[in-house]
């Protein structure tokens, strides 16, 4: 394999949701370590699966691996690491300032600024602590989404420009000190980033073209950022083991299409081609088959016969959300597992009988206007770019709270509203105004992968907790999570794969959304091969291993769609509006 070729100490696992970066990296890590070196593989997705692939709990501890020698792993857990970074903050004070005034410095660290904050002080200091790690040989970072890992790269140059101004104090991150002894250590890391000596970027995708797109998108903003150079590699391409049927075919010709048209700015990468396996990456034997075929590991293949299932179509979920006349419809899951197209097939239905309806995204690299393809009567389309929602904030609140100051004054609000904290306030402002529109018309939001909408909920439920504090029992008031709580105004549609990783991390959202006091209302299996009654015994094995998520996603969920694997990607209104339209054999 090239990208494991005389690799440095630091390599970097990203691409679009769902192309397998997690079973890459993890592979690449179990392999060097099976070479003598000593590997450290760390997650930095907020919704990490690492524990889950190699069938143990690791968490924000450093894990060594059984079976491997020389292998430990690491989740860098948004919620313990900020846990620990609010103590670290808290410990000093206490028994020093009156409770009121503790009580309000916990507070101001409850938000989800902080939480992403201390998830990127632990990843720097893995970049730029050189004394913490010296053991390993190599430390492999497996990426959260393309989003969500171009915000956490960016973000020890933000920082160290944020501190080197001398900007004020930031109350998400508690007493500015706190912060500014790290500064040697953020400077550090953003020099392993760009030294392509001691990092090298591993870009994963699959022969799709949404996900060359977003390789091209993704590699073009590194550049910008300092990190040049890389690998590409591109995983799951069918095998001529799938036979010549002719949905095999298909899909050949569809992967074959996506290759030739690679764009220029990647083509010239280095790269290497991974095949589609029998079975899920889970395991040891599974890993060591996908970078090493040599192996001879067969970890995977089960029986050859695919499950028989009932069926379950689209359409039925459409009547179900008709039924209320308006609301707010949103699509949740693990990246690449279909959410966007899942929303734009509901939206689309929805505006062809004859309703209003707003389609939008929260997805960084969402692909909403590739997936519809054209435009479409009765459906406005919009996308909550961070960018713009950030920009509108700054003036927002230069205009209002800015307004009676000096100009001493206004330059100190405008320096602390540099503050990459703003983000996320800038972005829970825009969804709060999706989530009110809600209740005049449909809307269905196409959310970002699992870990960033778990950071939006978060910013949601400290925006409700904050109300309620101010206002009390005394008024009445509605906030955004009181929507989402709402069953009727409210529908919550989670999207997944009939595989292992998707479906747990699927059951791992659905008991966040739940302790938020927010109830799915509908589970959709998507890229179904059993649901495409397939014939060659290559993806009829893929299918029977289908058989068991499935039966345990029909155990916990109230409603359950099936979408078969289609020989052609549902693009265009033609194509949406086919899966709305007809039994999932019929499709």
């Amino acid at each position: 394999m090239k990208f494991l070729h005389n690799p440095p100490r630091f390599l970097f696992f990203t691409g679009k949701g769902g192309v397998g970066k997690t079973s890459v990296a993890c592979a690449s890590a179990l392999s060097l370590a099976r070479a003598g070196r000593k590997v450290l593989l760390v997650s930095t997705d907020p919704a990490s699966n690492i524990g889950q692939v190699f069938g143990l709990a690791v968490g924000n501890t450093i894990t060594a691996i059984p079976d491997v020698p020389g292998l430990s792993a690491l989740e860098i857990d948004p919620e313990q690491a900020a846990e620990a970074y609010r103590e670290r903050i808290l410990a000093p004070v206490r028994g020093v300032l009156p409770e009121s005034e503790l009580a309000g410095v916990a507070e101001s660290l409850s938000g989800s600024c902080t939480t992403e904050v201390a998830s990127f002080d632990e990843f720097t200091s893995l970049l730029g602590d050189d004394a913490a790690y010296a053991e390993y040989g190599h430390i492999i970072f497996d990426t959260a989404p393309t989003g969500h890992t171009i915000r956490l790269l960016q973000l020890p140059g933000s920082w160290t420009d944020f501190l080197a101004a001398g900007a004020g104090e930031p109350s998400c991150l508690g007493p500015l000190s706190g912060l500014d002894k790290h500064k040697e250590v953020y400077a550090r890391a953003v020099q392993a980033l760009a030294d392509p000596q001691r990092t090298r970027l591993v870009l994963v995708t699959r022969a799709q073209p949404s996900s060359l797109k977003e390789v091209e998108r993704t590699y073009l903003e590194l550049n910008h950022i300092g990190i040049r150079g890389g690998y590409l590699v591109v995983n799951g391409v069918l095998p001529d083991a799938a036979g010549d049927e002719e949905l095999a075919k298909a899909l050949r010709a569809r992967e074959a299409a996506a290759m030739a048209a690679i764009p220029g700015v990647v083509a010239e990468l280095p790269r290497d081609v991974l095949e589609l396996k029998p079975g899920n990456m889970v395991g040891i034997r599974a890993l060591e088959s996908l970078v090493d075929p040599a192996s001879g590991a067969d970890a995977g293949e089960g029986p050859s016969s695919a499950i028989d299932i009932e069926d379950a179509p689209l359409a039925a979920l459409v009547d179900g959300i008709e039924s209320d006349r308006h609301g707010l419809v949103m699509c949740m899951g693990k990246g690449g597992v279909g959410k966007t197209t899942v929303a734009a097939a509901i939206a689309v239905a929805l505006a062809k009988r004859g309703h209003a309806v707003h389609l939008t995204t929260t997805d960084p690299a969402a692909h909403l206007t590739e997936t519809l393809h054209g435009s479409v009567a009765g459906l406005t389309v919009s996308r909550i770019d961070p960018a713009a929602a950030i920009q509108e904030y700054r003036a927002h609140v230069m205009d209002t709270k800015g307004r009676s100051l000096d100009d001493e004054g206004r330059a100190a609000l405008a320096e602390d509203l540099m503050s990459p904290c703003t983000d996320e306030v800038a972005v829970f402002r825009q969804f709060s105004r999706v989530v009110q529109e809600s209740r005049r018309h449909f809307v269905v939001m196409d959310t970002a992968p699992t870990g960033h909408t778990l950071l939006l909920l978060d910013a949601t439920g400290s925006y409700h907790r904050e109300i309620s504090r101010q206002v009390g029992n005394s008024l009445g008031f509605v906030t955004p999570l009181m929507r989402l709580q709402d069953p009727v105004g409210t529908k919550v549609i989670l999207v997944t794969l009939a595989e292992t990783t998707p479906v747990l991390e699927a059951k791992e959202l659905k008991a966040d959304l739940e302790r938020a006091g927010i109830h799915p209302w509908a589970w959709v299996i998507n890229n179904s091969i059993a649901a495409a009654h397939p014939r060659s015994p290559f993806l009829r094995a893929r299918a029977a291993h289908e058989a068991d998520q499935i039966t345990k996603v029909r155990v916990i969920a109230d409603r359950v769609v099936l979408i078969p694997l289609l020989p052609e990607e549902p693009i265009g209104e033609a194509k949406l509006t086919a899966l709305t339209a007809f039994t999932s054999e019929r499709v």
